[in-house]
């Protein structure tokens, strides 16, 4: 056989070979695959075999802190429910929106319903990297993140950008912030904030556009946000800031329309960015329109007993003035008020304002009438810790089911910060269930009403002050007032202890009871120190609503210690030095009519005060004393006050007034002069021809009457400075005739006339971190030449 025929051969072979295998192969497989396709076409998937149709039970997987069955609480399918793959997935978006966990898997098996959980890490500590212009507790405050809260990530980005915000609005656009984790054991992490400030962006340059009435710089003025200057390292308003830059959009607005620009509009507001990155240019745009006056200004109304003229006539807007949008809320406020004291508390006040071109003025209407009837459902109390409700309720003048009436609340609100319990008063109302209830929540921050304090400093007045007080005007809570008090300086020693109960017997009244041992040493002024042992117990009442009486009894022992020179040249008045007791009967009649107790800028008040001494006792006089006062804002902050002040002593039965019942005024109760500097005085002559003082002061021997009267204008100066400028004007005198005899009247003569004084000057005061300080610089206008003048005093004050 040849080679190409075995060749044949072999590749024949080898053919039928590999057709014999893959028939065999085709005739075995055949078979198994079918058997396959059956059993599979018989048999379900896993997953559809394991998914019941109703859940028998649920189990909790991986989870270390939440409890099972919190975690079975928030899924919206329960053992014994029907299989829903929509509750399912419900239930899954439920678990990840509380923020608990990292991932969430819920899987079906033999009728249980699996949750496999993850929980996000709890945060341990939360660190803050690289500030220095902004310290630590401002940022954290702004954060959400916290210590012992839970870990997640968009918490984290949302704390990156509030960072971001907190030092782009100090000025620092170019901040970063990187936040890190470091893992803790038992799942905690430690969240670490990187911050790289950057430079301050500060503002070049403000720049308007459009103004022609008002110049840049008088508009700059206006502007919260400062432009950049080197010698302004203080300021911290010289930085862009878009919160800022909207406010100031509103100030010039408001600037604007309070000066007859009822058309004025801000077209932009755009803030440019230097290609240094260093400053901002800010500029405003601006549209002035036209300059109005006020034109016809009228009300309409359908109520009865409400009189249009009238009404028309207390409108705080008088035709032709420029145009102010400030005077409308002013009118709301003025015919809100005279309707509510005609007893329509539901009035509503609409305006409608009409501009004129052609004229340029603004006509304004009062649309008024009667709104619907609200009734008060409950007052709520927030914020009192210490105070107790009924110390709050029971200054308000509203109750529960009384009709709403906004001049009530207005003046429950005076009188509870008139409790001076609370750093802030607030009383805002909102819809009860219906429409015609109404919530008001009596909202008030506690702030310290205890003292222990011991203070010393001097004064021009005083001399050397010592003080140790402990006081409490809010003990327990229950509005009672305890203070024991030592005070003490060059001219007054003081012991004193007083309990105050504000509503005694539970009424509208407050009674009290006081010891006092009160020393005043007048031995450099007058000749003479007086000591006063005693008690005295109060009670006090509203007669109306501004009107209250107090009725008080004080019993005494009283020694007046006189000096040698007062005695030997005017012996009458130190006669009865040795101790004597007075028993005193007395009362205070006030009015208070002021818009604010603490810092009045409307109103007035007026106190009456009479004591008579001779209900046993060893001494009879009547005493009288009136003191006035009226407040009026002329601008923020900036108040006008008026005071008078006069009183008048006379003995009864026979008995003259003696010296330390007498008044003395100077230092504090009349600025300009010394204390016990004006008034009755002795004066010593000097006889030698042609001597330098043919008269020098002797003894102040006080007064039987005085007159006083003060007009001043208080303003504001930087921080914590106010100032003030003021006239005085007074009197003292009216000596009984029997002491103004002398031994001697070629060498000394009592000089007591009614002649005025007065002053004027400056003060400045200064609630210094020591306690409140007063700065008196003061003229003579009027004087007699044997009056105790100073030009320049300083008085120390403690508050309780």
């Amino acid at each position: 056989m040849s080679k190409t025929d075995t060749s044949y051969s072999i590749g024949a072979y080898l053919l039928a070979l590999l057709l014999g295998g893959l028939l065999s192969l085709g005739l075995v497989y055949g078979p198994v695959a079918q058997a396959q396709d059956a059993q599979n076409a018989q048999t379900p998937p896993a997953n559809l075999q394991t998914r019941p149709d109703f859940i028998q039970s649920i189990r909790v997987i991986g989870n270390q802190r939440v409890e099972a069955n919190t975690v079975a609480s928030y899924l919206l399918i329960a053992p014994g429910d029907r299989y829903s793959d929509e509750r399912i997935d419900m239930s899954i978006k439920t678990l990840f929106a509380t923020g608990l966990f990292a991932d969430v898997l819920i899987e079906p098996g033999d009728g249980n319903l699996i949750i496999r959980v993850v929980e996000n890490p709890i945060i341990n500590q939360v660190l803050i990297e690289g500030n220095k212009a902004l310290k630590t507790d401002k940022i954290t405050d702004e954060l959400e993140a916290a210590p012992r809260s839970v870990f997640t990530r968009s918490r984290v980005q949302a704390d990156v950008q509030r960072i971001i915000d907190l030092y782009s609005q100090s000025g620092r656009f170019a901040a970063q912030v990187v936040p890190k984790v470091v893992q803790q054991e038992q799942n905690r992490v430690d969240l670490i904030f990187e911050i790289t400030e950057g430079p301050v962006t500060g503002v070049k340059r403000i720049n308007f556009i459009g103004n022609n009435e008002l110049s840049d710089r008088r508009l700059r003025t206006q502007l919260a946000t400062k432009e950049s200057i080197w010698y302004k390292f203080f300021s911290s308003n010289d930085n862009y800031d878009p919160n800022r830059l909207e406010y100031d959009r509103e100030q010039i607005r408001t600037f604007y329309t309070d000066r007859g620009f009822a058309d004025f509009r801000v077209v932009s507001a755009v803030a440019e960015l230097v290609p240094n990155q260093k400053d901002f240019y800010i500029t405003f745009t601006v549209d002035e329109g036209l300059e109005y006056t006020w034109g016809k200004i009228s009300v309409e109304t359908e109520l009865e007993t409400l009189d249009k003229q009238v009404l028309e006539a207390i409108i705080p807007i008088n035709t032709g003035r420029i145009y102010k949008s400030s005077d409308v809320e002013d009118a709301i406020d003025t015919l809100t008020f005279a309707s509510g004291a005609a007893g329509y508390a539901f009035v509503d006040i609409q305006p409608q304002i009409k501009r004129n071109r052609d004229t340029k003025t603004v006509d304004l209407v009062f649309n008024m009438v009667e709104g619907p009837r609200v009734y008060i459902e409950r007052i709520d109390i927030v914020g009192n810790t210490t105070t107790l409700d009924y110390v709050i309720r029971r200054e308000m003048e509203l109750v529960e089911g009384d009709a709403f009436n906004r001049i009530l609340l207005d003046r429950s609100k005076n009188r509870i910060r008139a409790l001076r319990f609370f750093e802030e008063v607030e009383i805002t109302e909102t819809q009860g269930v219906t429409p015609d209830r109404a919530i008001v929540e009596v909202k008030v921050t506690e702030q310290p009403t205890g003292e222990l304090s011991f203070s010393a400093g001097f004064s021009s007045a005083s001399r050397f002050l010592v003080d140790f007080t402990i006081s409490q005007r809010n003990l327990r809570g229950r509005g009672q007032q305890l203070r024991f008090a030592i005070r003490a300086s060059s001219f007054r020693q003081e012991i004193d202890l007083r309990f105050t109960e504000p509503r005694f017997l539970n009424r509208n009244l407050a009674a009290g009871i006081e010891l006092f041992n009160i020393t005043n040493d007048f031995t450099q002024q007058a000749g003479f120190r007086s000591t006063r042992l005693g008690t005295q117990a109060t009670l006090a009442f509203r007669v109306t609503e501004f009107t209250s009486l107090q009725a008080r009894y004080a019993i005494r022992q009283e020694s007046v210690q006189c000096s040698a020179s007062l005695s030997s040249t005017n012996p009458q008045l130190c006669r009865q030095q040795n101790n004597r007791l007075s028993s005193v009967l007395g009362y205070t009649f006030s009015w208070d009519r002021r818009n604010d107790p603490i810092m009045p800028t409307r109103g007035f008040d007026v106190f009456l005060t009479q004591d008579f001494a001779g209900v046993g006792g060893d001494v009879k006089y009547l005493r009288t004393e009136f003191r006035a006062s009226t407040y009026r804002g002329i601008i923020k902050d900036v108040v006008a006050t008026a005071k008078l002040s006069g009183g008048y002593i006379t003995g009864w039965g026979g008995d003259s007034v003696l010296i330390n019942d007498r008044f003395f005024k100077g230092s504090q109760t009349f600025r300009g002069f010394d204390r016990a500097g004006i008034g009755p005085r002795q004066v010593i002559l000097d006889p030698t021809p042609g001597a330098a003082y043919p008269v020098r002061r002797g003894n102040a021997l006080g007064g039987n009457a005085y007159g006083h009267a003060v007009a001043e204008v208080s303003f504001p100066l930087v921080a914590s400075l106010t100032g003030s400028i003021f006239i005085e004007a007074g009197t003292v005198g009216l000596l009984d005739d029997e002491f103004k005899v002398v031994l001697d009247p070629t060498r000394l003569v009592i000089r007591d006339d009614l002649s005025i004084r007065s002053m004027y000057g400056a003060s400045v005061f200064w609630d210094s971190p020591f306690g409140p300080i007063r700065f008196d610089f003061t003229n003579p206008i009027l004087r007699e030449i044997y009056d105790e003048t100073v030009s320049f005093q300083f008085n120390t004050s403690t508050r309780f």
